[in-house]
């Protein structure tokens, strides 16, 4: 009877080990000879999300290429190049209304690109009830239309999740510009001027993290949000940042907004107000003294005769456990 006893709880122990085991759900790992739309979106703007970026975003800067190792990736490629009315161009990729989940593990295996003074590479997740970009031809009754007719938010109320963004001022300020990354959170029902709730927490490495390939991962749950780097070579590494997402609190707690299916998003900007060399209020057609900043970059990150800067993703993968809550939306799945 002792023996069955502890045959039975050595099973329930294999099972419960079993059910809180990682699954893989959705790949990418760019091996294709082209981006898959049937995941992604190119977006065609030149409003970099109101962040102050100075490039334009073209569908013809994202790529699938070979890195020099030998790995076949996504390419997001930033150069000096005068661009319907920007000095530069670049590419920001989402998965909106074509892949969004609720819950899991996060993996992205990322060479960044030498960051110096002005590039702002990141990989990032916005709730997928946010308005969708309507390119150039955007305007606000548009985005009323959305949101009254398909029930969409504006931001920050749809949450955002950054897993990775390098590039920051401090690290400019501090020459650690290599070292110097971090994670955040934003969420609330209104912009409020900026006094919306947000957290962010940065790291910075012993030695440099640009120029070579990284994992950065996500682990979201029911309890929490937390993020690592290089989780598969330290396993018992500590996260870089960790949010409690769990119980119900006022409208602004962050458990009203983190628990429910979120789209994934890589870019790689030009300036912008995290880098703190921002592009003028007023965009011009002719490089001026108000583009003081891009002048900078140009000196440092962005080479002047137009070569591009390269950001490599070898893949992202999606884990789940099957656990409640969990959410996987595919559209258009074969």
């Amino acid at each position: 009877m002792k023996t069955h006893l502890c045959l039975v709880g050595a099973m329930f122990i294999t099972l419960c080990l079993n059910a809180q085991e990682y699954k893989l759900v959705w790949e990418d790992d760019f091996n294709a000879n082209k981006i898959d739309s049937t995941y992604w979106n190119f977006e065609d703007n030149a409003r970099g999300g109101g962040n102050g970026e100075m490039q334009y975003y073209a569908p013809k800067n994202a790529s699938i290429e070979t890195h020099p190792s030998g790995v076949s990736c996504l390419v997001l490629n930033a150069q000096k190049e005068d661009y319907k009315n920007r000095p530069a161009t670049s590419a920001r990729l989402n998965t909106q209304d074509k892949l969004s989940f609720c819950y899991g593990k996060v993996e992205i295996r990322v060479c960044l690109p030498k960051t110096a003074n002005g590039l702002w590479p990141a990989f990032w997740m916005l709730g997928d009830n946010l308005v969708k970009d309507m390119g150039n031809d955007d305007s606000v009754d548009k985005r009323l239309k959305q949101i009254k007719k398909e029930g969409r938010v504006v931001w920050p109320r749809c949450g955002e999740i950054d897993i990775l963004e390098m590039g920051h001022a401090d690290g400019i300020k501090n020459g650690t510009q290599d070292r110097l990354f971090n994670g955040a959170c934003h969420w609330g029902e209104n912009f409020n001027n900026g006094k919306y709730p947000n957290i962010g927490m940065t790291k910075t490495t012993d030695e440099s993290i640009q120029g070579d390939f990284h994992t950065f991962t996500l682990i979201w749950d029911a309890d929490s949000i937390r993020m690592y780097l290089d989780k598969d070579q330290n396993p018992e590494c500590k996260p870089y940042f960790a949010l409690g997402i769990k119980g119900k609190g006022k409208k602004n707690h962050p458990s009203r907004y983190f628990n429910k299916p979120f789209y994934l998003v890589l870019n790689l900007a030009v300036g912008g107000y995290f880098t703190g060399l921002p592009a003028p209020e007023k965009y011009a057609a002719v490089i001026t003294d108000d583009w003081k900043n891009f002048v900078e970059i140009t000196n440092t990150a962005l080479p002047k005769d137009g070569t591009p800067v390269k950001m490599y993703v070898d893949y992202i993968k999606i884990y789940q456990k099957g656990d409640k809550g969990e959410s996987l939306n595919i559209s258009g799945r074969k």
